[in-house]
Formats: structure tokens, sequence, C-alpha cells
């Protein structure tokens, strides 16, 4: 019997902690909540989550070696899944109220406030899954749950990819668009709460946990 795949979820001190292992462990998969690098570099996932501000998370990651951890893990085609925040600095910075904050810089992009009328961007929506797409293989069609006031509106490679053709989703929320969720090579990435978001947000972690 094969056993399930073990997944670390990383405690930086942010985050729906409890609520992503057992969303972890529900689809499939042996999670362990862990802020040990040994940890977090063998499992065969990793999966980041977080809540707040961006700065806040920034400097929990940084605290632990996180940020290094997620590097060591990605140049090794290791798979790592960011959640909410926990998508957010992996991108290039942040930017929230006039502070801009450095992140880990392995996606192109800002993160900033929504152009929308009313913030939070909160609740059900559905996505613009990215051409050949394997996070949404199956659930193109389903609407996962979102809690956030800032995104990513802008896409640029300012340089050819690490890895081939990364797949870029898509949500519109009041007017205004933003990435939903990133697939480049061994990193994932979702805005959105996959274990908020009931069976489609499991099929996804299936998803995910698959490529393990």
């Amino acid at each position: 019997m094969t056993r399930p795949p073990r997944v670390a979820v990383l405690d930086y001190g942010s985050g729906n902690l409890r609520s992503a292992v057992r969303a972890v462990e529900r689809a499939g998969a042996q999670a362990e909540l862990t802020s040990d690098a040994g940890v977090a570099l063998e499992a065969e996932g990793l999966l980041v989550p977080g809540v707040g501000a961006f700065e806040a998370c920034m400097k929990g990651l940084l605290g632990i070696g996180g940020m290094r951890i997620i590097e060591k893990r990605l140049i090794a085609g290791r798979p790592v899944l960011g959640i909410c925040v926990g998508m957010q600095i992996l991108f290039g910075e942040g930017i929230e109220h006039g502070v801009r904050t450095e992140g880990c810089a392995e996606l192109p992009g800002v993160v900033e406030r929504l152009h929308a009328p009313i913030v939070p961007h909160m609740g059900w929506n559905t996505v613009e899954a990215g051409a050949g797409s394997r996070m949404f293989a199956g659930i193109e069609d389903q609407r996962f749950y979102f809690v956030h006031s800032y995104g990513v509106r802008e896409w640029v490679l300012s340089q050819p990819p690490a890895f081939p053709d990364p797949a870029v989703t898509w949500t519109e929320y009041a007017g205004d668009r933003f990435v939903s969720a990133v697939e480049h090579g061994p990193l994932w990435a979702t805005q959105f709460h996959p274990e908020k978001s009931g069976d489609a947000g499991s099929a996804l972690l299936q998803n995910w946990l698959a490529t393990l």
C-alpha cells in the first residue's frame, strides 16, 4: 500500500494554519505544521499559508528562514503551494498604506490595493483558468472563496521564465481584474482559500497532491 504524500504546512505566525492542515489531510496527504527548515525541505510538498498584512507576513517568514526554504525547494524543483497572503509574498514587492516591502521575488509583479469601489473582496467568485492549467483540471467552472483587499493586477515577465509557459489565472471583481492563481513549474499559488472553498477547493488540493 502506497503511503500518502507528506506535506509541511509552514508555520511562520500567519494564516489559518489548522484549517490548512485539516484541508490537506482531507485531500489525502499527511500534513505536519512546522517551522523547522529540515522538515519543510524534506517533505514532498510545502504549503505556505498567509493572512494579514504583507509586511507582517514577510517579517514572520524571514524570522524562520522561510524565504530561503522556499528558494531551496524551487531550485530543486520541489513543489510549493502558496495561499492568500502566502501567494502574495511570493511576488516581488507589496505596497500597503504607502509602505513598500520586498517579497520573495519568485513571481513577477507588485501586490497593491484592488481598484474596486468596495474592499475587501469577500465571498465566492469564479476564475478564468490559465491555458493548460493542471490546478483547475476538472474544476474550471467552479467558484472559490476569496477574502482580500490587495492583489496583483499586472503580470509581466521581464525575462524568460525558469520554467516554460506559466499558467496565470485571473478573476474579475467590481470592474477590476487580478491574478487569482499561478502555476509556474513547481510553484503553485492561489489568492483564494482552497481550505474554505468546499469540494472545489478539495479537488484543487488533490490536483496539487498529484504532482508531488
